[in-house]
């Protein structure tokens, strides 16, 4: 079922994103090489509570902690760890959810560790350029699929893999709600968009081949051909007419 948020929830919801963007902005500040991704979950989570919210993913059908940190060919899931210290010339992917006055946010971003070869600085680039591309279809009296085809467009004619095995997702009270928001296929299918849907879309682009395994620990998804993986993300809100509002990136407006 796809719940449609008014103006009231609409005014939580945004307050979960607007706190979650500036705890986003604090964990890319320390993020470095030599730091491990134990401290930097212990960091998110110490930011979530001190701020009144609590965290989406700690615990969340067993997950054990409040960020996914996943490490180069780590597409998501990846389970925070003192023994996963951050080198010069990779890349992290961070993934964070919050709840805030019973309202959702979640959002994803991939950085550098130190200094990172051209490749992946492009591949980061494009990822994010999906997430805009993608987000600037969902407009009300379109399709779920018009997201996904234009992620898949773009990250296609650029030469990277599209993950398919896993999708952006509704949210609202609960952190996965209906629709599936995938990020490939054929545009005008699924269900249309309205005024008030709130999808997180999320990208998850690779510089290889879009297909994916998962790991013995039952979290962690791994690249099949060990390339590496970007992955980008943000709450929305679809409006009435236009392009959406971006929850979790405050003050975003679209060109």
């Amino acid at each position: 079922m796809i719940f449609i948020k008014n103006a009231a929830q609409l005014d939580r919801m945004r307050a979960a994103g607007q706190l979650l963007y500036e705890i986003m902005q604090k964990l890319r500040e320390v993020i470095r090489p030599g730091e491990t991704t134990a401290a930097i979950d212990a960091y998110a989570e110490e930011l979530i509570r001190r701020a009144g919210a609590v965290p989406s993913f700690l615990d969340y059908r067993g997950y054990p902690a409040s960020i996914c940190a996943s490490v180069d060919d780590e597409v998501v899931h990846g389970i925070p760890s003192v023994r996963q210290v951050l080198r010069s010339g990779s890349i992290l992917s961070v993934d964070c959810g919050l709840v805030l006055d019973g309202w959702q946010a979640d959002s994803a971003f991939t950085m550098g560790i130190g200094i990172i070869s051209p490749e992946l600085e492009r591949l980061i680039r494009v990822t994010e350029q999906c997430f805009f591309e993608g987000a600037r279809q969902a407009v009300s009296g379109n399709r779920i699929s018009d997201i996904g085809h234009a992620v898949q467009t773009l990250a296609e004619s650029q030469g990277y893999g599209v993950v398919r095995d896993l999708t952006g997702h509704g949210i609202g009270r609960n952190m996965h709600e209906d629709p599936s928001v995938p990020n490939f296929g054929e545009p005008g299918r699924g269900a249309r968009l309205r005024a008030g849907m709130t999808p997180a879309i999320e990208p998850m682009i690779s510089l290889g081949s879009w297909q994916v395994k998962e790991m013995d620990d039952g979290w962690t998804i791994k690249t099949l051909d060990g390339s590496s993986c970007a992955h980008y993300e943000h709450t929305i809100a679809v409006r009435e007419d236009g392009p959406p509002e971006v929850l979790t990136l405050p003050g975003y407006t679209w060109a």
